[in-house]
C-alpha cells in the first residue's frame, strides 16, 4: 500500500513515523505571564497574555514579553521561571492556558 502524497512528499514525512505533527506544524498556544516585584514595576503591568507558536518554551515567552515591555530586557540572567506554580527549566515546553511567573531574586533576611 502506498502512502498518500502531498505537495511536500509523503504524508509520513510531514508527521513522522509517530503520526504526531512535527514542531513547526503545532497550533499556537495562549499563555498568561504574571509579573511580580521589580518586573511588575518595570513593565507597569501585573500580567500579560501572550500568543506563542506551538512548541514554544518559557524562554520564548520571555523573549516575547521583552518585545512588548523593553524595560525588562537585560534581567533574564537573574530570573527563575515557574510554569503552573512549579519551578521549571527555561526550555520547558508550554501548553494552552499555562501560567508563567518569572521570579526575580529576593533579598532580605
Amino acid at each position: 500500500m502506498s502512502r498518500p502524497k502531498t505537495s511536500f512528499g509523503t504524508l509520513s514525512s510531514l508527521v513522522g513515523l509517530t503520526g504526531r505533527p512535527k514542531p513547526w506544524q503545532r497550533a499556537g498556544v495562549r499563555v498568561t505571564v504574571r509579573l511580580f516585584a521589580s518586573l511588575r514595576e518595570a513593565a507597569a503591568a501585573e500580567e500579560a497574555a501572550l500568543e506563542l507558536p506551538g512548541g514554544a518554551s518559557a524562554e520564548d515567552a520571555w523573549s516575547a514579553l521583552c518585545l512588548r515591555h523593553p524595560a525588562l530586557r537585560g534581567r533574564r540572567g537573574s530570573l527563575s521561571v515557574a510554569v503552573n506554580r512549579r519551578y521549571a527549566p527555561w526550555t520547558e515546553p508550554l501548553g494552552e492556558g499555562d501560567e508563567l511567573v518569572f521570579i526575580p531574586p529576593v533579598a532580605g533576611g
